[in-house]
């Protein structure tokens, strides 16, 4: 991947990482056909991840001026390809509608637009998010939380669960892989409360209810490539 161009990049401020054991067959028949399921001790998992996008730049072109700071709130689950692991979105939302149309032109990737809020005082950060996207069900996210320890030397769990460096998505049914560069996380525990969270609402109640296993990111500059047929 060194020596091929990037095609877009990226940086992710105050990103957070939320992560919840699922029964394997609550996630199978959501997961393209062509993908196995990556699982760890037996049991699918569930990331939700937040942060603030800038800096959105195409090769060639200087970061692009429509397009400002905007949030985003992903649901993705862990899956292999061919000897790959990676991960596969169920669905991405976003505050800016020019990411949202940018990004879902196509069925390329399933973004939806949502109003969405994040605020840090005195240590403590409030997220919130709501979907608006026309006939799209409005799923929410609303929390808060402060950063709880200095960086943690990572655990093989801890890297399993967010060193992925490439995601799958099918549109017009052909799987095609979107490979991503960027140096391996520095994470920190966070601590905090969940107030309301019907993310992937297609699974069981009971998903909501569990406390999550939660990291803070920080900061990442991205690389995007071109998408690869598989």
């Amino acid at each position: 991947m060194a020596n091929r161009p990037w095609a877009m990049k990226q940086e992710w401020h105050e990103v957070v990482f939320l992560y919840w054991p699922v029964q394997a067959e609550w996630v199978r028949k959501h997961v393209p056909e062509e993908l196995e399921l990556d699982l760890y001790d037996g049991f699918a998992w569930i990331g939700v991840v937040l942060f603030k996008a800038k800096g959105t730049s195409l090769r060639g072109i200087s970061p692009i001026p429509v397009v400002p700071p905007y949030l985003e709130l992903n649901v993705r689950t862990y899956v292999n390809y061919k000897g790959r692991s990676g991960v596969y979105f169920f669905s991405l939302d976003a505050d800016s509608a020019l990411a949202v149309k940018a990004a879902s032109t196509g069925d390329f990737l399933p973004y939806r637009h949502a109003r969405m809020k994040m605020d840090g005082r005195q240590g403590t950060c409030l997220f919130k998010s709501r979907r608006t996207h026309r006939h799209a069900f409005p799923e929410a996210l609303s929390l808060t939380y402060q950063i709880a320890s200095e960086p943690i030397k990572k655990s093989v769990f801890d890297s399993w669960l967010t060193e992925r460096y490439c995601l799958w998505t099918k549109p017009k049914n052909r799987l095609l892989r979107v490979d991503i560069a960027h140096p391996p996380w520095e994470l920190q525990y966070i601590q905090g409360e969940i107030y309301k969270n019907t993310m992937a609402s297609f699974l069981l109640k009971k998903f909501h209810l569990e406390r999550p296993i939660a990291h803070y990111g920080g900061t990442q500059k991205v690389l995007f490539f071109l998408p690869a047929s598989e």
